[in-house]
């Protein structure tokens, strides 16, 4: 892989993790499209902590606060009082979910799963719901206001985004939809519950790729350090870029430009596999 293919990437890893539409589906399609090599599991660990500091720097102020006073929560031992340390306890049990069904599907989602026929079904299937939740959803509440039962929903649907081509933000914000969130407080919770999850899947993927003999070699094989390094700045700016864009973009609009696109590309994959273009 040459420094421009891995730019791309890095631009590709980078707006579709935050943008309802899946990384996991744009970063298995475009190289096999392309004709690039496979950038590999250790290319891809890499690049999305690049995205992982993304939101971190986003959310600065925001996580800090939260943790803050989940801290002075627990040293007042009134854990629930302050409603920062309430979203930070809830932010916890959203986390929940994902975290055991990580675990007990592990196997699963590293085989079965990764079939192209199911990213396409799921592209499609998590298009519907999300119109769905624009159909029903009230849009009044703010993220101040979400309950515990929201979080369990929310981090339940969550662990769905295991599903390769369900998409972490457009499963989280399709639940904050049907829990009567705005759509911009929808996306903000959305960001926010992200973050253990993709730090810790992101990191132990990366530690498990460490401890392999052939790590240095699949980042060889991955356009070498430079590329990935390149690529990981690409996915952490572009990764900005995306979550400003999107909450900014929110705030006066639908979701129905991320539901049509959701369903060309699902109907798109789903022809060049028939079309023998593809391989599942």
């Amino acid at each position: 892989m040459n420094l421009i293919q891995g730019v791309i990437l890095g631009l590709i890893q980078g707006l579709t993790e935050f943008l309802p539409i899946s990384s996991t589906a744009h970063l298995r399609v475009v190289p096999a499209l392309l004709g690039w090599p496979d950038p590999g599991a250790a290319f891809s660990a890499v690049i999305q902590l690049g995205t992982l500091f993304a939101v971190l720097l986003y959310f600065f102020r925001d996580l800090w606060q939260i943790a803050l006073a989940w801290f002075q929560g627990l040293w007042r031992r009134e854990p629930f009082t302050d409603p920062k340390s309430r979203l930070a306890w809830i932010l916890i049990v959203g986390t929940l979910p994902i975290g055991i069904a990580g675990l007990v599907f592990k196997q699963a989602i590293e085989t079965t799963l990764r079939s192209l026929w199911v990213v396409a079904l799921a592209l499609v299937l998590f298009a519907l719901l999300l119109w769905l939740a624009e159909a029903v959803g009230k849009r009044a509440r703010a993220m101040e206001q979400i309950s515990f039962l929201d979080g369990v929903l929310i981090g339940t649907a969550q662990a769905l985004a295991l599903i390769p081509g369900a998409s972490r933000s457009g499963v989280t914000i399709t639940a904050g939809l049907f829990a009567g969130l705005s759509r911009r407080d929808a996306a903000r919770f959305s960001f926010l519950v992200s973050v253990p999850a993709v730090a810790a899947s992101g990191l132990y993927e990366l530690l498990e790729l460490i401890k392999e003999p052939q790590f240095s070699g699949q980042l060889a094989q991955g356009g070498g350090i430079l590329v990935v390094l390149v690529s990981s700045l690409v996915a952490f700016a572009s990764g900005l870029a995306a979550i400003a864009g999107l909450l900014r973009y929110l705030q006066s609009h639908s979701t129905a430009i991320f539901i049509g696109y959701r369903l060309a590309l699902g109907g798109l994959i789903a022809a060049l596999l028939l079309g023998g273009f593809l391989t599942p």
